[in-house]
């Protein structure tokens, strides 16, 4: 295909995709489109979910893919209006109701866990910001977050249960996501201390090569070079590079091993596949695995608009 033509498909997309095309390829932040996201496609049918309570599913947690919690991670990604009645007043009700002993939101609110989740705070930092949570309601996840930073520079869920060691890429990432959308959102408390964080934990993906062990070199997992839609809490190349490129980081040569791995990946019509997610219900599949995939080809695309000019300037 060439690339009006692959251009063209992703604008045949769920009007979301659409969207996202025009702001991300083109320059051209179309409010119409954006404006559509709540009463067409996708975006419409995960709010005619939404519970008369105000959740998804069975609550902030359960089950897992058509939960509360990434019901409204979905929401965000698609770009709905950050004023949205309804998916403001969800993140009100979670930051409001869901938050255990030591700050962090907790799934097992009321029950007995006393420990928060490292991934879950992340991501609820990540689409409360975006839906404009009031800060005062954000400060005790941010203490928490601080506080579960490790030693390596990363996150991991398992420090304040099991005692984790080394950091996960999955809980970084998902912090990393978190404390970019709260800067880019003009949050204050505790910014200069988060944006050292940020720098330490990008840092540690960097260390890794984004997939590959900092030891051996060897790959980590096969499971991070799977490009799943969407990708729930788990790490993947596509993810962490699209992360670098949201939140203006500068070409890093430990970024061409993912980056070489990514256009392997592209198939010969100039699209790139869509891998199998994590199983689990979910409200409806966006895109079959093993399909081409207009959110990884546009996420790729995007990556590559990125950084393509500083790979060659690294290279000469």
């Amino acid at each position: 295909m060439t690339d009006q033509a692959i251009l063209d498909w992703l604008l045949a997309g769920d009007v979301a995709l659409q969207y996202l095309t025009y702001r991300e390829l083109l320059g051209d932040e179309r409010s119409d489109l954006r404006a559509r996201i709540e009463h067409e496609g996708w975006g419409a049918q995960l709010l005619a979910a939404r519970n008369p309570d105000g959740s998804w599913g069975r609550g902030f947690y359960q089950p897992q893919w058509t939960s509360s919690h990434y019901t409204l991670l979905d929401l965000k990604t698609l770009g709905l209006p950050q004023d949205n009645r309804l998916a403001r007043a969800s993140v009100y009700d979670i930051a409001t109701t869901q938050k255990g002993p030591d700050g962090g939101i907790n799934p097992s609110v009321p029950g007995a866990l006393k420990q928060a989740d490292v991934c879950i705070n992340g991501t609820f930092l990540n689409y409360a910001c975006y839906f404009g949570q009031d800060q005062q309601q954000l400060r005790s996840v941010v203490d928490f977050l601080l506080d579960q930073q490790m030693p390596d520079g990363g996150f991991n869920c398992r420090k304040n249960r099991s005692g984790a060691r080394h950091s996960s890429l999955h809980s970084t990432i998902s912090v990393l996501e978190g404390i970019t959308e709260y800067v880019l959102r003009g949050y204050g408390y505790r910014i200069d201390q988060l944006q050292r964080v940020a720098g330490q934990a990008r840092e540690f993906i960097l260390q890794h090569r984004l997939y590959k062990s900092d030891r051996t070199g060897a790959i980590i997992h096969p499971e991070l070079l799977k490009l799943s839609v969407p990708p729930r809490w788990k790490y993947n190349i596509l993810r962490a590079l699209d992360h670098f490129r949201t939140a203006g980081v500068a070409w890093d040569e430990r970024m061409r091993d993912a980056i070489d791995v990514l256009l392997a990946k592209r198939r010969p019509d100039g699209r790139w596949p869509t891998q199998p997610a994590p199983p689990g219900q979910t409200h409806f599949v966006m895109e079959p695995a093993r399909s081409a995939s207009r959110w990884n080809t546009l996420k790729a695309l995007c990556v590559l608009r990125a950084y393509n000019d500083s790979r060659a300037v690294a290279a000469s």
